[in-house]
């Protein structure tokens, strides 16, 4: 079963690529915010979206993230292997990611060269 799952938005690394870290009951992970960034009132650090295979689809407020949140895990083991097939689909971050890293241009060997 794949569902919607509510996380709050912790950081906003880079908007004109649409990423985002979300916190996802406790769990932090990278998702693209492309499909609500034109959503009434933008998107922003603490506001909370619903989650579908690595993209928020729609903003949701607090009070239905928590009602959204404590019926999925009133479903069991529905909720384990949704949060577990969510970690599957993209390496969970544990840490935001800083600008640049991964460039080429600024690995230590390159600036070496």
């Amino acid at each position: 079963m794949c569902l919607g799952i509510p996380g709050q938005l912790v950081e906003v690394l880079d908007v004109a690529e649409q990423r985002a870290i979300a916190d996802v009951d406790g769990v932090r992970r990278e998702i693209n915010i492309g499909l609500v960034l034109g959503e009434a009132g933008g998107i922003k650090v603490g506001d909370w979206v619903l989650i579908h295979v690595g993209f928020a689809l729609s903003k949701i407020d607090e009070e239905e993230a928590a009602r959204t949140l404590s019926f999925i895990k009133e479903l069991g083991s529905v909720y384990d292997d949704e949060l577990s097939q969510f970690s599957e689909s993209q390496p969970w971050v544990d840490e935001p990611v800083a600008a640049g890293d991964g460039d080429p241009a600024t690995e230590p060997a390159a600036a070496a060269s």
